[in-house]
Formats: C-alpha cells, sequence, structure tokens
C-alpha cells in the first residue's frame, strides 16, 4: 500500500481537497492518520469493523484494548449512547472540542471491535481543526487510537506518523507539531463517582471546578483486569533503547549516570532545562522547565523517539512530581521504563 502524504492549509481549510480525499478513503473504510491537539490519531469509521480491525492490524494492537471514539459535535455522542447522565453534559460543555475522553454507556452502534465488548464507550472531541473537518467531511465518527506502531511512543509529528506506518495505512494529514503533547484524560462517567482511568491533558484539578468528586483508578498502578480505556495495559511509550527512571536529586541523578558511564555504558539522556544545565555530557535531550511540566509534556514523546538503539544502551530519564499535567507526565514515563532506580 501506498501511503499519501497530505499537507493542507488550515487558512484554507473548507476548501481543502486533502481533506475531502481523507474523507473519501474514511468513507471506503480505509484508515487515514490525523492531527488532534493531543497526538495524531489513526481513524476509521467507528460504526464498521471491517474498518476498524483494520486500525489494529496497521498498529499490530491487540484486539481487547478498547479505542476512543472521535465525533465532531454533541450529536453524534447521542447516536452512539444511552443513559447520558447530566454531568456528561456539563462536561462537554466546558471541556470541548479538547482533551478529555468521557466513559458512557453505549447503544451497541459502536462496532464491537471499538468497545473490545465492553457495554461502554470512550468519545472525546478533538481540538484541532484539521481534525473537526476530516470529522464533519467524512460524515462518520472515528476511532482513532495514537498513530504509531503498538508499544511505540506515541507521535506528535507527521514524519513520526510515516517511520511507523508508511506502507500499512491509506494516508496521513500533515497537521505540524501537535499542542498538548500527551493523550486526552479518559474519565469514567458509568459509576457513581467519575473515576480517572488516564491523566492526561485535563488535570484532576481541572475535572474538580465541575465534578466536586473525582478519584484516579487503582489499576493505574498496575492490575489485571480487562482495560476499559486505552493505555491500561501491556507496555506502551517504549523508546528503541531500555528506559531507566531516576527518582531522586540532581545529585544522585548525577551519579547514577557517572557509574553507568564508568562501566562503558553509552548513556542518553532526557532531562529538564534545570538539570541538564548541570551536566558536562553530549547526550542530553532538554525537555522543558521542571516548574512547568506543560513543557515538558508537549516534548515528552519526540524526547523518547529521539535516541537509536544503535546510539545509546541505556536512556536515563529524569522524574518528576505528579501535581496536574505531571500526573499523564509520569504516567507515560513509568509505563516506558524497564527500570528506577531510586534514592534512599
Amino acid at each position: 500500500m501506498n501511503t499519501k502524504l497530505w499537507n493542507p492549509s488550515t487558512l484554507t481549510i473548507e476548501n481543502e481537497p486533502s481533506i475531502e480525499e481523507a474523507a473519501k478513503l474514511l468513507r471506503d473504510r480505509q484508515v487515514v492518520a490525523f492531527p488532534t491537539e493531543t497526538v495524531y490519531g489513526l481513524g476509521a469509521d467507528a460504526t464498521n469493523e471491517e474498518a476498524v480491525q483494520r486500525i489494529f492490524e496497521a498498529k499490530g494492537r491487540p484486539a481487547d484494548n478498547p479505542l476512543i471514539v472521535h465525533v465532531a459535535d454533541v450529536g453524534q455522542v447521542e447516536e452512539l449512547t444511552e443513559d447520558i447522565p447530566p454531568v456528561a453534559y456539563q462536561l462537554m460543555e466546558t471541556f470541548w472540542p479538547g482533551p478529555l475522553t468521557l466513559i458512557l454507556k453505549s447503544n451497541g452502534q459502536a462496532a464491537k471491535n471499538v468497545t473490545a465488548g465492553l457495554s461502554t464507550v470512550g468519545i472525546r472531541m478533538p481540538d484541532h481543526p484539521l481534525a473537526l473537518a476530516l470529522l464533519k467531511q467524512s460524515g462518520v465518527p472515528l476511532a482513532a487510537p495514537s498513530a504509531n506502531r503498538s508499544g511505540r511512543p506515541s507521535p506528535t509529528e507527521a514524519s513520526h506518523v510515516y517511520q511507523d506506518l508508511n506502507g500499512r495505512i491509506a494516508g496521513i494529514l500533515d497537521g505540524g507539531p501537535t499542542g498538548v503533547g500527551v493523550e486526552s484524560t479518559v474519565l469514567d462517567l458509568s459509576s457513581s463517582v467519575p473515576v480517572i482511568l488516564r491523566p492526561g491533558g485535563i488535570t484532576k484539578e481541572d475535572i474538580e471546578k465541575v465534578v466536586p468528586e473525582v478519584v484516579f483508578d487503582p489499576a493505574l498502578k498496575g492490575g489485571k483486569d480487562k482495560p476499559k480505556s486505552p493505555g491500561m495495559k501491556y507496555t506502551h511509550y517504549a523508546p528503541e533503547s531500555p528506559l531507566w527512571l531516576v527518582y531522586g536529586d540532581d545529585e544522585y541523578f548525577k551519579q547514577q549516570l557517572d557509574q553507568l558511564i564508568e562501566k562503558g555504558e553509552r548513556v542518553g539522556v532526557i532531562a529538564s532545562k534545570e538539570l541538564a544545565g548541570q551536566l558536562q555530557f553530549d547526550r542530553v535531550i532538554e525537555c522543558g522547565s521542571r516548574e512547568r511540566l506543560e513543557e515538558i509534556a508537549v516534548k515528552l514523546y519526540s524526547a523518547l523517539r529521539e535516541f537509536k538503539k544503535s546510539d545509546v544502551d541505556v536512556i536515563l530519564c529524569e522524574s518528576f512530581h505528579s501535581h496536574g499535567v505531571g500526573a499523564a507526565v509520569m504516567n507515560r514515563l513509568e509505563k516506558a521504563a524497564v527500570r528506577t532506580l531510586k534514592q534512599q
């Protein structure tokens, strides 16, 4: 399969022929990658099982992992779900379009391989002009996990999608780098107390301004239950070389780096600008300030893709606090890491 790469203009988006071409491919049950405000998504008609199966084949993704459905308006939510609680409308009004996925009761209109056999479905409205234009032009809700091979870091640029999926999908809409950098927050509204199944671009503190009581799912720390949300099972976000996550102060990090270098290991470092400025070392990727984890989130996946197996044996990564968007950053790093080093 030849993968088409479109570079549409967001200035003339309503008359953009590449959007209609991509939309036609989606109506023909093909798979197309497109930008959202979080990461690039891999879209297919969420109501068609054959089309959705092509997502799993392209990604090499296990079929027991549910997919998030992207919609253009609240009307499409009502077409896919039933018994929508009033709080869902409050959250849509406050955060949509934006990086918040709501888990609602499915009415069976979504394909079975979208919900992975669950009675619920995850839905969100993306905050990106190309994504919304594609949804409107195609006329169908789009199941759209991140547009990468399963287990790899999520793509925040079209070039990342091309590296992973060239020849495996029909096309890629290039909308430039994404803005948030980590996937949407997934909020389960199917129980009496809303539960965050995956931290993301909307923080717990943001949600609490609308919903008085919100809790994190204990399964975020591990568990063998059937996943209700993407990102709850299997290895995710892994770079080519093993990632070691370091918990401790800057001196402890430098000690661990020195020890690895003394052993002859080729080391790459992912760090904040505060730590990177203290290191007399060449292979350092600076991800922004530890005082502004929104910066870290934007650059995280690109940094995880930067070091190749041929260049480094180990990637040593700084850890961060878990407040606000830090919960999403640390969730992704903990899933990507094969080893943790903790200061006593």
